[in-house]
């Protein structure tokens, strides 16, 4: 069966990590933008002022994405760059910017997919308490309407909030990410739901106000467990494991039951007790407006800590990624197989991908082979999933360029082009023409 006609082959980055000029052009400071100045948050205190200067080079960065093959471009909003203030002004050079950006991805026969918040909040919303203010859901309605009145007559696909594990529980209640916080569970429990109200409030928004009919989804961090056997009894367990709330405010169920199911998973009552949200009435409505896919970005599988110090899915010597994450491909089956089983919904791989330490070579060119394994591997078992008849849509390899990746600075490098920061040369890896033929066989070569 094989993946379909039309599956999306394509690439992701996000606006902090790669466009630089961030006090050009009328924008406005994101918490990312003040907090990388903190002592011992950041390795070697790195920022994104720069970064891969796509604010500038997007044009080049464009020509090279086509050289790749690449179908599809997901990329986010600086939602600073658009409104400095979060609310209230409208910053014309930095929509114009986004505009820009869409038509020359259009004129190189690229679809753009539009993610309007992948973490760079603005830092005046920061000062007003960020997402525990109860007027959040009305500040991303309005900066979703801006967006959404200046591209939507040229951009289809969307998706309103990327990982937010990542910018509610790490960065508020485990503290590793901006603003590098730690903070109670009721506070953090009071997040999750306005970030659910502003997703609501972001999805009627779009359907009322696009020009074109659009496609709208979301994009948690969505790996499962991976069952220990094929047998009944291992495939439920894992399942049940996959939907609770074991992981706390980095469970998968949390920030996707309400949107789906129209309810926060049971057991979140029994967890949080008194801390647990009551949504008013009208709440759950608003949060669940019916969305058309399901982003996932699966890098490992899911797990818990056992006796012997190792996770439940890592053993002696077990081969990891350079940010230390376990390679395991049959995350890319399970994963699909039981986040259908639960929310019925059409699937899109919105981030997968390997950081290694890649070097250019003395031949100029980036040879990076355990790129290639991982990805073909990974894309083996999605393929599997979709032999199963399971609606997949696409996949979006993360990076589509080195970048900067968040609280690890520069050293990371996950990109199938190659950023040399110093000059800002970009080569493409051999990764990236191993994904050119992947993209013109539809994956037949894997």
């Amino acid at each position: 069966m094989g993946f379909s006609k039309d599956f999306m082959w394509g690439a992701a980055t996000a606006s902090y990590q790669v466009e630089g000029a961030y006090n050009e052009d009328g924008k406005g400071l994101s918490i990312w933008d003040v907090a990388t100045s903190m002592d011992g948050k950041v390795l070697h205190k790195e920022d994104g002022k720069v970064a891969c200067d796509h604010y500038h080079r997007y044009k080049e960065d464009i020509k090279l994405f086509k050289e790749l093959g690449i179908k599809y471009y997901r990329f986010s909003i600086s939602w600073p760059r658009v409104m400095p203030n979060g609310t209230g002004e409208v910053n014309p050079k930095g929509i114009q910017f986004y505009s820009n950006l869409v038509d020359e991805l259009l004129a190189n026969d690229i679809t753009p997919l539009v993610t309007l918040f992948h973490w760079d909040l603005p830092y005046e919303l920061y000062l007003r308490g960020a997402y525990s203010n109860p007027d959040f859901p009305v500040w991303f309605e309005e900066y979703t309407k801006v967006v959404v009145d200046a591209l939507s007559d040229r951009v289809k696909y969307w998706i309103t909030f990327n990982e937010p594990q990542c910018f509610i529980g790490n960065g508020y209640w485990f503290g590793g990410h901006a603003p590098f916080l730690k903070i109670d569970n009721r506070t953090t429990l009071r997040m999750i739901h306005n970030y659910l109200l502003a997703h609501g409030k972001a999805v009627k928004c779009i359907r009322e106000h696009a020009k074109t009919e659009p496609k709208i989804g979301i994009a948690p961090i969505a790996p499962v467990r991976i069952p220990k056997s094929d047998a009944p009894e291992d495939i439920e367990k894992a399942y049940n494991e996959s939907f609770s709330l074991n992981d706390m405010f980095f469970s998968l169920a949390i920030y996707s039951d309400p949107i789906v199911l129209g309810k926060y998973p049971d057991d979140a009552y029994e967890i949080f007790g008194d801390d647990m949200v009551e949504p008013a009435p009208g709440d759950m409505e608003l949060i669940s407006q019916p969305i058309d896919f399901y982003g996932m970005n699966i890098y490992y599988s899911d797990a818990d800590l056992v006796e012997n110090g190792y996770m439940d899915n890592e053993y002696q010597g077990v081969p990891r990624t350079a940010m230390g994450w376990v390679i395991d491909p049959r995350v890319m089956y399970w994963s699909p197989k039981f986040v259908y089983k639960r929310y019925g919904l059409p699937m899109l791989i919105t981030e997968n991908g390997m950081a290694v330490s890649d070097v250019v070579s003395l031949d100029g060119k980036v040879h990076d082979p355990q790129r290639i394994d991982y990805v073909q591997r990974y894309l083996r078992e999605f393929k599997r999933a979709a032999d199963e008849g399971i609606p997949l849509l696409g996949y979006m390899y993360w990076s589509a360029m080195d970048n900067y990746e968040w609280a690890q600075g520069y050293d990371m490098r996950f990109g199938m082009i190659h950023v040399d920061y110093q000059t800002q040369k970009r080569t493409i890896k051999d990764s990236g023409y191993w994904y050119r033929d992947v993209i013109s066989s539809n994956g037949e070569n894997i």
